[in-house]
């Protein structure tokens, strides 16, 4: 083939890297899947005695190990995930992002990987918002940027700013916020081991809201990678790697509709 007299160097590398139709070519790294992701977000991403894990996180070791390549994670704040992508700081982001008009216009998505539900959260006591409509003109604390404040400003809520999840939770107990919006899977992971004394939550019906689909993010040059990592998906989830992770991090398959 013509690239074999141009990569002499490369010879003992007769694989996919050194073809420029591979979706190994636009890898960032060669032999490399680098991923970026928050990891501050249990159950998908976060550190547990210092070490990263999380659903996500094995997503992304299954996904590299089935092309051939090596997992290799780039914690960072969710403001810098989006810049981070749009600069091939990455080759893909997993971070529990769901698909939006806006993302459309500058990123490609893959298959979904999960339907997440959404849940309401607020304080035990509180009586003033009981179904989605109390929400609008309530306080209440998300991460700027992510889906779950895209539905609590969709339902008219004034958003508290915040970049934890466990401190929305803290904000909604102390007060200082009437609410939260967030991941059904996410509440259940985080009171495995910690008390939801003093909170109280409902899940959202699909009439109010429906599922988030969480998809792999990239960039939109990067289309051969999207349609190698949809193909591994197909994969995942026939294999019942994917409802093996689910059922590991949720209790519960949620990779299905």
């Amino acid at each position: 083939m013509a690239v074999g007299g141009v990569l002499t160097a490369c010879a003992s590398n007769s694989n996919s890297a050194s073809k420029p139709n591979s979706y190994k070519s636009e890898l960032k790294q060669s032999k490399h899947l680098t991923i970026g992701l928050e990891g501050t977000y249990p159950p998908y991403s976060y550190r547990q005695d210092g070490k990263l894990t999380g659903f996500e996180v094995d997503l992304g070791k299954a996904i590299a190990k089935k092309m051939g390549v090596k997992a290799t994670f780039v914690p960072t704040k969710w403001d810098s995930l989006i810049t981070g992508l749009g600069t091939s700081k990455y080759d893909v982001v997993l971070n529990n992002i769901t698909e939006t008009p806006e993302r459309r216009k500058q990123f490609i998505f893959s298959k979904p990987y999960v339907y997440s539900k959404y849940v309401l959260v607020t304080r035990a006591k509180d009586q003033s918002i009981k179904t989605t409509a109390d929400i609008k003109g309530k306080r209440f604390a998300q991460t700027t940027g992510s889906d779950n404040e895209l539905v609590a400003k969709k339902f008219g809520a004034t958003i508290v700013p915040q970049d934890q999840f466990q401190t929305t939770l803290d904000l909604v107990k102390q007060g200082r916020a009437q609410g939260t919006i967030n991941a059904e899977s996410a509440l259940l992971t985080y009171a495995k081991d910690n008390s939801l004394k003093g909170l109280k939550y409902r899940v959202l019906k699909n009439s109010e809201q429906q599922p988030a689909k969480i998809s792999a993010l990239f960039n939109k040059k990067s289309t051969k990678l999207r349609d190698k990592v949809n193909q591994v998906l197909n994969q995942l989830r026939k294999d019942g790697t994917l409802e093996k992770l689910s059922q590991k991090y949720f209790n519960k398959n949620i990779t299905t509709k």
